[in-house]
This record gives structure tokens, sequence and C-alpha cells, in this order.
């Protein structure tokens, strides 16, 4: 870890070595006022050709250059308007109708009209274009366009994660996107080099794997921003940004809960701390055998010491999760907790014949995430299951071979027969469908340990489809009771996240938080001190 840690640092000084040289060479650059960044730091925060449609993860970024319909607000509690001002929802749920943003245009100047959301949906339902919402958008029946500045979206039935859903879809213009093959777009050069949105700011260009440039948009809607551009720089490691804001080169990023310690007192910087709304879990494949009796699954959840893992290796700053929800007026009262109890989980597994099903033969445990903390979780976890002749081998690969593995048609379970992973949650509880519901197994959905729960599928379809928002959250207590009793996957917790924003910084709006947004962040109102 010390090597790959070294290596890091090395990286990131030489991209800040490049970034202020290109300073240096470009007198106007430096004469202009910017905000850079480690906006996105992390597993899935790099979205390599920038495709929206394929993104998890950050959307903090993503929305200062791209709009979607509708965000949270700032207090991540309800949605509120962006590219829509207005909406009203039909008394069966089956209608949305959104009133449009007066003089919404796209950066080349065309106006932003209904017939772009028409578009971006019909493309967001399509899997052939590298999409992740066909699954999530799959009620949506059609998109009618009286005109220019009203879509209404029909659904064949309710589907109670439609807000959250366009929450995360960002608008697409048709004039510009519409002319490339569908199948062309999820790796289309368009993405990274020649984007156009809506939002406060420009791109300009990419420098790979070192930074993104985005310009102000003078004629945005919501008023000039008040900051010629921002700077977005990656980073392997949050340790190499926290560097990064200590020199000076960067005024925000995300860090891990070491680093943020370190700048507690500090009078230059601001730390934020918000809930990640990202449950971290075991997700047991269930094309292996290894999985099939929920007894074994049980005796995973009793041999891993969480409450240890989470002082020593998360500070203290997370809390355990006995079902993927963590929100108190999600989790019902007399859950299971499993405790840690390493004789029971022997027990179990010999109740289920675990000798005969697997005895002590290594397996892989396949993950995306490659920080320091993570590895150095994966090891205790790899420790506690041995001593209970559960022998796993970590394996840490990069999001995309990650995706490739877990998302192919006909996938050999042998490659990853359990994962380390971990999904957003929330704000809206029905975000748990598409990962775990038997009909989002890929293609269809992201459902990638195919689990077939016929319990869990049974009570997110009763979650999805009530129409009464009195009784939504007593459907998903129902969903996290069903998790609970068999196990489709082992959750573990949920831990904090971190940002360090520099003072320098004045009307910035900014969360760690969840999986990077969205949430109405206002950049055009961003602005730094000299």
């Amino acid at each position: 870890m010390t090597g790959f840690a070294s290596t890091s640092r090395r990286t990131a000084l030489a991209a800040g070595i490049a970034l202020t040289a290109l300073v240096a060479a470009t007198p106007a650059l430096a004469q202009k006022t910017m905000i850079t960044g480690g906006f996105d730091v992390g597993p899935g925060g790099f979205q390599g050709n920038f495709n929206p449609l394929a993104a998890s993860a950050g959307f903090t970024w993503l929305t200062t250059y791209l709009e979607p319909l509708v965000v949270y607000d700032a207090r991540l509690e309800r949605a509120v308007g962006a590219l829509a001002t207005s909406w009203q929802v039909s008394a069966d749920k089956l209608a949305y109708t959104f009133k449009l943003a007066p003089g919404a245009k796209w950066h080349d100047g065309k106006p932003f009209t209904s017939a772009d959301v028409k578009f971006t949906i019909a493309l967001a339902k399509e899997p052939k274009s590298g999409s992740v919402f066909a699954a999530r958008l799959a009620a949506v029946k059609d998109v009618k366009t009286p005109d220019d500045a009203t879509a209404v979206i029909e659904l064949s039935q309710p589907n109670a994660s439609l807000m959250d859903s366009l929450t995360k879809l960002m608008m697409l213009p048709a004039h510009a996107l519409g002319g490339i093959p569908v199948e062309a777009l999820a790796k289309h050069e368009w993405w990274s080099k020649s984007p156009i949105g809506t939002g406060a700011f420009k791109f300009v260009k990419y420098e790979t794997d070192q930074y993104v440039e985005l310009a102000a948009n003078a004629d945005y809607r919501g008023g000039k921003p008040k900051v010629d551009g921002l700077i977005n720089r990656y980073f392997k490691t949050t340790a190499t940004a926290a560097a990064a804001l200590k020199s000076g080169e960067i005024q925000v990023s995300y860090v891990e809960v070491d680093d943020a310690k370190t700048f507690a007192g500090n009078p230059a910087f601001r730390v934020v701390e918000a809930d990640s709304y990202v449950v971290n879990y075991l997700g047991f494949n269930h094309d292996a055998p290894l999985w099939k009796d929920e007894r074994v699954r049980q005796a995973v959840m009793h041999a891993i010491d969480r409450n240890a893992i989470i002082q020593s290796l998360y500070a203290g700053a997370a809390k355990p999760a006995n079902c993927a929800y963590v929100a108190d007026h999600l989790v019902p009262a007399g859950l299971e907790p499993y405790a840690y109890n390493p004789e029971k989980a022997r027990q179990l597994l010999r109740d289920a014949g675990w000798a005969q099903i697997n005895g002590a033969k290594p397996f892989t445990l396949l993950t995306y995430y490659n920080s320091p903390q993570a590895l150095n979780v994966m090891a205790a976890m790899q420790a506690m299951l041995a001593q209970v002749g559960i022998n796993v081998v970590p394996k840490a690969v990069d999001v995309p071979t990650y995706n490739a593995t877990v998302y192919a048609q006909s996938p050999d379970w042998n490659q990853y027969p359990v994962v380390f992973a971990g999904i957003q949650i929330g704000p809206d509880a029905s975000n748990l469908n598409i990962a775990l519901n038997d009909k989002q197994i890929p293609p269809a959905g992201a459902n990638v340990a195919r689990v077939r729960n016929a319990a869990v599928t049974a009570a997110l379809d009763a979650a999805l489809a009530e129409t009464d928002d009195d009784k939504l959250a007593g459907r998903f207590q129902e969903v996290c009771r069903a998790m609970n009793k068999s196990v489709p996957w082992g959750t573990m917790w949920v831990a904090k996240r971190y940002g360090i924003v520099s003072t320098k910084l004045k009307d910035f709006t900014w969360l760690p938080a969840p999986a990077g947004g969205p949430y109405d962040q206002k950049p055009q109102a961003w602005s730094i001190a000299p």
C-alpha cells in the first residue's frame, strides 16, 4: 500500500505541474478567475467518456454544464426545479406534466424544448445507448409534447422512483445527437470533446486523465456565473487530493475521514460532513452454488465484526446496516442485528453443509474500490471470514473492468462469486429496486448479483406501485424486513463522506453526497476571493 500511495502522489504532482505549466504558458487563463477542485474523486466519479447516460456518480460535476429536469434541494429532502419550473402529477400517478424553464438554451444558442425531453427519455430507455436508465424508465409509455414548453411523461403503471430517476437524467440535445447511431453513442467522442448542455458553464476541453476545463456561460438563464471557469482535477486517491488542497493547487475535494481530521481547526478550510446514502455490501452471486442456502449468507454476517471495522478503519464515521436502508423511517423494529458471533457462524455453516458445498477452497472477492482504506477493509473481512472457514481472495479492479465483468450477458460466476460494492439508496428509497428486483437482472437492470428472491421482489413491486404517499414508508419497511431475513446481500455499513472546502470560496453550495449529487448547487453563484 505504501508503494501505491507513493505512486499516486507522483501522479498528482505530475498533473499539478502540467496544470501550472498550462497556466504559465497561457496568460489569458492566468488572468481568469477559476475554481479548481477534485470534484469527483473515487469510484464512479471519473466518467471516462463523460456519457451521463452511463453515470452512476459524478453528478456534482456533470450538473455544472448539463442539467436534469429536476434536482434535490440542498438538504436532500425534496425535488426542486432545474430545467422544469413546475410539474403536476395526475391522481392515478400515471401522468407527470412538466413546464419547462423559459429562456433555457443549449450552449450553441438553440432553444431547449420539450422535443429534447422526448428525445432524451427515448435515448435513456434504449440499452444500446449505454444507458443505465433503461430499467428505471421501463414504466414510461410515452412522452407527449403539446407545445415547446410542456412535456407530459405518461406511465403504464405507477412508479414511485420516477422523480428520483429524473434527478439523475441529464437532458440531451436532439439536434446535436439525433444523427449519431444509437449503438455508437456509448463511447462516442462527442461526450469528451464537444458536449453541449444548458448549464451555467460550457465545456472547453478534457486533458486526458488530468483535468477538464469549463468556461462561464454568459447567456445562462440564471445569470452569468461569477467566476470565469471551473477546472476539475483527477486524482488516483483522496490522499493525493488532500495534499493538493494543502498546497493551494485546488480549493475543494472529497477526502476520507483520516484526511479530514488533518484539516480540523484550520481556518483556511471548512470540513463538510454528510451522510453518504451509500450502503456498502457483500453481493452474493446467486448463480454460484456457494450461496444457495441462506444459512451460509447469514453465517457471513455473523462472521464479520462490523463494529470493529467501523471503529478501527472508518474512525467511527459509519453505522451498521441490517438491510439496505438506515433512515429511521424506513427501518422497522425487530430486525435481526447479526451481531458478531463466529461460533454461530461456524454452526450455521455446519448445518448448511459448507464442507461439502465448498470447504476451504478459496474464491474471489471482486471490488472496484481501490483506496488504501478499502483495501484494509477487505483485508479485515478476509481475515474474519477465514476464521470460520470461508476463504476469500480480494481482487480490486478499475470500474470499467468491474462493470464489464458483472454486467456481462452470460457471466462466469467463478469470476465474481461475491463482490464488495456500494449502492446509493437515498434520498429516494426506490433506488434499491434496480439492484435487487429479479426483473432487473442484466441487461434489464443492475441486479448484478442475479438475486432471485420472491419475497424481496414482491416487496419492491408493492412499494413502487404504492400511490398513497402516507403508506410508502411502510412499504419500504417490508422490503427491509425481507432483506434482513433472507440476506440476499451481506449489508455492512453506511459511512459518512467528507469534503474539504477552502474558505476562499463564497456562496459555494456543495455536498460530498449522495454519490456526488444531484442537488441544487447553484454554480452560477460560486465565487472565489483573491
